[in-house]
C-alpha cells in the first residue's frame, strides 16, 4: 500500500504560528505513523506548499542538519519561537498545545485519547 501523506499534512497545517512540535509528536496522532514518515511527508512538500514545514523539529528541540536548516531557523525566528542557548527550541515557551477541536472533529479522533496522547509530550 503506498504512502499517503495527506493526514500528516492535514495535521501539520493545525499547527499556529510561533509554535512547534516534534515529527514524534505528530506521528503520535496519527495510527500507523511513525517520526520518520513524518520526516519523509516534510521532505516531499512541493515547493510552494502552505504546509508550515519549518514548524516540525527533533524530539530535542533542534532543527535537523540539512540544506534548509537555516531557512527553517529563520521561519521559526520569524514566528517569534525562542531558542535556547544550546540552539534548541524552549519547548515550554513555542510546544505545539495540540490539534485543534476542528481537527479532531474532521478526523473522528477520540478526545480522550488525544488528550493522553498530549500527556506524553516533552514540556522541558
Amino acid at each position: 500500500m503506498p504512502f499517503d501523506p495527506k493526514p500528516i499534512y492535514q495535521l501539520v497545517d493545525d499547527i499556529p504560528k510561533g509554535q512547534v512540535a516534534s515529527y514524534g509528536m505528530i506521528a503520535s496522532l496519527l495510527p500507523g505513523v511513525t517520526a520518520r514518515m513524518v520526516g519523509r511527508a516534510m521532505s516531499q512538500l512541493e515547493t510552494g506548499s502552505k504546509t508550515p514545514w519549518h514548524r516540525i523539529v527533533q524530539s530535542a528541540g533542534t532543527i535537523a542538519e540539512r540544506l534548509s536548516a537555516d531557512v527553517q531557523r529563520e521561519k521559526l525566528k520569524e514566528e517569534g519561537v525562542d531558542f535556547r542557548k544550546s540552539g534548541a527550541v524552549d519547548w515550554s515557551a513555542c510546544r505545539w498545545q495540540g490539534p485543534s477541536q476542528r481537527w479532531i472533529a474532521r478526523t473522528g479522533a477520540d478526545p480522550e485519547r488525544v488528550l493522553e496522547i498530549l500527556a506524553t509530550w516533552p514540556r522541558r
